[in-house]
């Protein structure tokens, strides 16, 4: 009896033993997986962080890019348009300077320069600017590319508009004014149109020009006209961006961003 009462101490101390050692590694499993899990969530918390600060900055960089391209367009029409009206206006002026004669062209030419420059008023304005939703700013450029008969341009809007994030906005703008210079400086287009389809789900931007077009295969004539640069643009707002060319066909730019 003195043997099994024995034998039974050892056995409980060795349970003991054993159920401390497994407690002690529970434990210790336990704050490894507490550890792992911080270091995790820190690593997301910090991938989070810096996806944020790129998504930032790239929002900084198109507004600095549309700003840049609105002065550059200001440019152009003070100089090419605006220039030439006040000018055409001075020669009519001086040519009934010494005549009786109706001033009717002269009046309307400073109108025309009027107009003009009430127009870049708004683009020069941040204010305006930053108040401008999507479909406003684009009928801005659309009526300026037909009031300077740079091509012949339409805006059209299918379906009840939704509102869309700011920043979005200034992404798909930025993306437009991309495809915009090329079809003017480039691709030699005589018509633009521009469609904005509105669902509840979802923003649809057609763009297509009749310009001379370019084959897909031609990795020069692609990064050109900035592809690439769309696609990453797009993939900060979670927009698809397809764009398809024939020669001479025209080109064709599809936009869709999930609201």
């Amino acid at each position: 009896m003195q043997l099994q009462s024995g034998e039974t101490t050892t056995l409980a101390a060795i349970a003991a033993v054993i159920a401390t050692i497994v407690f002690i590694l529970l434990i210790v499993v336990i704050i490894i997986l507490f550890l792992v899990f911080i270091k995790r969530k820190n690593k997301l918390l910090s991938e989070r962080q810096l996806a944020q600060r790129e998504f930032e900055n790239a929002i900084a960089e198109t507004q600095i890019e549309i700003r840049e391209q609105t002065l550059r367009n200001i440019s152009w029409e003070l100089h090419d348009n605006i220039g030439q009206l006040l000018t055409l206006a001075k020669i009519q002026l001086h040519q009934i300077a010494d005549r009786n004669e109706d001033v009717a062209e002269v009046s309307d030419t400073i109108s025309k320069s009027l107009t003009e420059l009430r127009a870049l008023s708004k683009l020069i304005n941040p204010d305006a600017l930053k108040n401008l939703m999507l479909p406003e700013a684009l009928g801005l450029e659309v009526a300026r590319f037909n009031r300077l008969n740079f091509i012949e341009a339409t805006l059209t809007i299918n379906g009840d508009e939704e509102i869309i994030d700011d920043k979005a906005e200034i992404i798909l703008f930025r993306i437009l004014q991309e495809f915009f210079s090329n079809t003017i400086k480039h691709a030699k287009a005589s018509t633009l149109d521009v469609t904005l389809t509105y669902t509840p789900e979802k923003l649809t931007i057609a763009a297509k020009d009749n310009g001379q077009g370019f084959s897909a295969s031609n990795d020069k004539l692609t990064k050109g006209i900035g592809l690439q640069n769309m696609r990453s643009r797009g993939k900060l707002i979670g927009a698809e961006i397809e764009l398809e060319s024939e020669l001479e066909k025209g080109t064709n730019l599809t936009i869709i961003h999930y609201l």
